[in-house]
């Protein structure tokens, strides 16, 4: 019987492969046999979730042909990676990749550190702040004192608690786009309501284009979901969408939905103005695409002289090309699995209808606590906090990385959570291993891209800031020094840091 799971084809491999090398080396570094390079990059390639463990990998002879290199560079490769514990083999069954024992699995998507790691590493995985107080515990405390008539009741609600809908359906209608409750769908987060509207909308096999680069843990939902992607390259810093980019995949692809990001991009940051989404909604509309937009960072604008745009929703105000998908995590709290979808009502009630054969419905209580925080003010109040210390994790970093990494080149985003860094020729994928071992943790550019693209980034979230962040700085530099020398194993281990 077959040890494998899964397969990546000699083609895919060989493309993620190339772009780890696209990049140059740092100075003084030293060139590997050709043998080492690709067992070094299969491990990488492990080792971040990008080639899945148990994955049947291709066999000797096609990978050298993709790859075009001799089949005894492959062959010498495997037998590294099999001395190592990072492949298995047995014949007739081929090889497949596997970990070593004591070897945590890699992590798919950018999973929050577990609470025993977090005092020796620092964490610029997962983009995502602690709660405002005391906003939470005051929500909380509002919602229980609203629970005792639902819980007389039987407390499933597919389609969310209609306080809650009429309050999120309201905000809607207060920005200008007249919204009635019945366009309104809750949520178990924002990943819920895209994982609903991936399930309803783009069956196994279908194209999603997604702007490149995105937010990896959707990108990875979407590819789980069976999902062929299209990237659409964005433009460079905070350029944001390229159009005739966009135009061209809509008409030549014919996606069935296309993912995007238009308030402070994940990972860029870049903040579409509203000729561009006027733009992009005519295109997809034309093209008969349906645009799944992602406003989970829309509340986050942290300078003062940000203009905001109207939602893209604003330029389909039916809801039959643009669905809305929302979000708590990101303006308040992650903890908070609140998430809705904006869309017309024919469209909520499919996604309602199908539910039913997913999660049943959202926990009442916290549906009740954002209800709370909407209709109190209180959430105006706990985002004007989230904003305020989002500001000063964000220009303590970009200080902090610009005195210690002076190589490294970013535009600093006038809201959102993430900075978009490009490494000065670094493999992103060998600072994160090489990270991981010096205390701190950061998500390498491939995670955001398909294929291996954006082998030269990191993405650098706001989440630490003051003494954390000149240490966060001072680790990745320690980690990029490693690197630039061809090195990365056997480094010291972290010490605690206490902020």
């Amino acid at each position: 019987m077959a040890q494998w799971t899964s397969a990546v084809g000699a083609a895919q491999l060989a493309r993620q492969l190339q772009a780890q090398q696209q990049r140059p080396a740092g100075p003084g570094s030293r060139r590997p046999p050709a043998y080492r390079a690709l067992a070094d990059g299969i491990r990488l390639l492990v080792l971040e979730g990008r080639v899945a463990v148990a994955a049947r990998l291709p066999a000797e002879r096609e990978l050298a042909v993709a790859l075009a290199v001799s089949r005894t560079t492959v062959a010498a490769a495997y037998e590294a990676l099999r001395a190592e514990g990072f492949l298995e083999s047995r014949r007739g069954a081929g090889s497949w990749t596997a970990v070593p024992a004591g070897n945590p699995l890699p992590a798919r998507g950018l999973e929050p550190l577990p609470p025993e790691a977090l005092g020796s590493m620092i964490d610029l995985g997962c983009a995502s702040l602690p709660a405002p107080e005391p906003w939470l515990t005051r929500a909380v405390q509002g919602a229980l004192e609203e629970l005792p008539p639902y819980a007389h009741t039987h407390g499933d609600y597919p389609a969310g608690l209609p306080a809650l809908r009429q309050m999120i359906a309201d905000r809607y209608t207060a920005d200008g786009i007249p919204t009635m409750p019945e366009q309104i769908m809750v949520t178990t987060g924002a990943m819920g309501a895209i994982d609903a509207i991936c399930h309803l909308f783009a069956g196994r096999g279908e194209r999603i284009a997604v702007e490149s680069p995105s937010y990896a843990n959707i990108l990875q939902l979407m590819r789980e979901a069976g999902a062929r992607l299209v990237p659409v390259a964005m433009e460079e810093g905070l350029g944001g969408w390229d159009l005739n980019r966009w135009r061209q995949v809509l008409r030549d692809a014919a996606p069935r939905l296309g993912y995007v990001v238009a308030d402070f991009h994940n990972p860029t940051g870049a903040l579409a103005d509203e000729e561009r989404r006027r733009a992009l909604v005519d295109a997809a509309r034309s093209a008969g695409t349906v645009l799944v937009v992602d406003e989970t960072m829309r509340e986050l604008h942290l300078d003062e002289d940000v203009a905001m745009p109207r939602p893209v929703c604003a330029f389909d105000p039916a809801g039959s090309t643009v669905l809305t998908v929302g979000s708590a995590s990101k303006a308040f709290w992650a903890g908070m699995r609140i998430g809705w979808v904006r869309a017309a009502p024919d469209v909520i009630r499919s996604l309602v209808a199908a539910r039913a054969y997913a999660d049943m419905g959202t926990p009442v209580l916290e549906q009740l606590a954002v209800n709370w925080l909407m209709r109190t003010g209180g959430w105006q109040e706990a985002v004007r906090l989230r904003r305020e210390q989002a500001r000063e994790n964000r220009d303590a970093l970009v200080a902090a990385v610009r005195r210690e990494l002076p190589e490294w080149e970013f535009s600093v985003p006038g809201g959102g959570l993430t900075l978009w860094v490009r490494t000065g020729g670094l493999s992103g994928s060998r600072l994160a291993v090489a990270g991981e071992g010096v205390g701190v943790r950061v998500p390498s550019g491939p995670r955001f891209g398909v294929d291996g693209a954006f082998e030269g980034y990191v993405r650098l979230p706001f989440t630490v800031g003051g003494p954390v962040a000149d240490e966060a700085a001072q680790r990745l530099a320690q980690a990029a020094r490693l690197v630039g020398a061809g090195g990365g194993a056997g480094v010291e281990a972290p010490r605690t840091f206490v902020a």
